[in-house]
């Protein structure tokens, strides 16, 4: 079936990729929901395959799947009753008008049979009742004893969905047996997609796939699904005027921020810019940001802290990073160029985007590298490192301080590039830092992925 790239859909069709240790923690769940109630939360960003996962988990098994939309908490209900009707086989005589008296049908079916009940976007409930949430924390509570119920709460709003069950104030806080926070696929599963369908693909192939989709399963779904399967495929597809990755940054986060989206956008901006220290976004934006600064970090999970390896806890020496690659590069080339994309230029952002493609993808390469040694190496720490005068650069290092080993490693497009002397003098900079390690050094480029 195509893709219908007009629209980013819920709908998945890509084949089924990885979750293997996901899939493991609801199969552990569901066993366990047989013998005592089980209620787990899942979060993760829109587009990031929550729902495929949901689905997949309970295949053969019985579940009933209800999504949350914004309209009246009557004609929801009498919606989700009509599902349950047709999911489980329980029918409820009369009208439902209240969700909380819906729940509890739903609690009591579960102490007569075993069943998975999934609650999609659930964080919008607080748009139609607020209550709802402290009616499913009684109901739970006085039914859970009883009711041999696998109940998953998912959510893609991520500071909604923390504060719902990570607030002490709030009332289902204490209520979970487990959390999955759903991530971007790994670069391996990234690796296996594109050589599913482009066999000889390019290291450059893949750098521009890591760098726009970040891992995300929907975005390489439409990319792939379109045959954008080379670097300039790709490219081409996301600058077209009907493409959907043109307005998904402001689609994600607009509902996040609020009123106060422009400030965020601008901040988010400038860091993708390379404006990531505080006194240099201050000084742009003419005001103290470390508000915001915090809230991403802290309550959208956004941007991260980068510090240097081995610098002190209390460390002021911090540049922001933003951790989607797919926002990362939103913000760096899409957001900015606007103006072209209204008077329909888009060949013009396409060439604004291959003008600056080398150096930009020089640095998603870093990240690319050290996501890929988290995933296969034996570490316990990875980073960067600079000094305060901001020389000796390094752009990765790994430690393992169970077997006393590091990775000092300089990464660059070009093998050329690297010169491994000056890696060398820049490592034994933190002679100091590294006494007790075994240090390997490395020079990594597009010919190690």
């Amino acid at each position: 079936m195509a893709i219908n790239v007009m629209a980013i859909t819920e709908i998945e069709v890509m084949e089924f990729y990885n979750r293997k240790n996901e899939l493991q923690g609801l199969h552990r769940n569901w066993e366990q929901s047989k013998k005592t109630a089980c209620f787990t939360v899942m979060i993760g960003r829109r587009r990031i395959g929550k729902t495929s996962l949901l689905i997949e988990s309970v295949k053969g098994q019985k579940y009933l799947y209800l999504f949350v939309t914004r309209k009246s908490e009557p004609l929801l209900c009498e919606q989700f009753q009509k599902e349950a009707a047709e999911a489980l086989g329980l029918q409820i005589f009369g009208t439902i008008s209240q969700f909380r008296d819906l729940f509890e049908q739903l609690l009591l079916f579960a102490e007569k049979e075993h069943y998975t009940l999934i609650i999609d976007e659930f964080q919008e409930f607080g748009n139609i009742n607020s209550a709802i949430f402290s009616e499913i924390q009684n109901l739970w509570d006085r039914h859970k004893g009883k009711a041999k119920i696998n109940f998953i709460a998912c959510g893609s709003i991520y500071s909604l969905m923390m504060k719902i069950f990570e607030n002490q104030k709030e009332p289902l806080f204490g209520r979970l047996t487990s959390k999955i926070v759903l991530q971007p696929f790994a670069v391996s599963v990234v690796k296996e997609i594109l050589g599913d369908y482009n066999p000889n693909y390019t290291a450059e192939d893949l750098l521009c796939l890591y760098m726009i989709t970040g891992g995300v399963p929907k975005y390489i779904d439409l990319l792939m699904e379109a045959g954008a399967t080379t670097k300039d495929t790709m490219l081409d597809r996301i600058t077209l005027s009907d493409s959907p990755f043109l307005n998904e940054g402001k689609d994600l986060l607009i509902s996040e921020f609020g009123k106060e989206y422009g400030t965020y956008f601008s901040i988010l901006q400038l860091i993708a810019a390379g404006k990531n220290t505080q006194s240099g976004i201050d000084s742009i934006i003419e005001k103290n940001t470390g508000a915001y600064l915090a809230n991403l970090e802290k309550e959208y999970s956004l941007i991260t802290k980068n510090k240097p390896m081995f610098s002190r806890p209390g460390s002021r020496t911090v540049r922001w990073t933003i951790n989607d690659n797919y926002l990362r590069f939103w913000f760096r080339f899409i957001y900015p160029n606007q103006s072209m994309i209204e008077m329909g230029k888009n060949d013009l952002l396409r060439e604004y985007i291959h003008t600056h493609y080398e150096t930009y993808s020089g640095s998603v390469l870093e990240r690319y590298f050290r996501a890929k040694m988290a995933e296969s190496e034996r570490i316990t720490h990875i980073g960067n490192y600079w000094d305060t005068k901001g020389k000796n650069e390094i752009d990765l290092i790994a430690l393992n301080s169970l077997d006393k080993t590091a990775i000092v490693a300089e990464v660059k497009r070009n093998p050329q590039r690297i010169e491994m002397n000056v890696l060398a003098q820049k490592a034994e900079s933190l002679k100091d830092e590294l006494r007790e390690y075994t240090v390997e050094l490395k020079g990594l480029s597009m010919l190690d992925m």
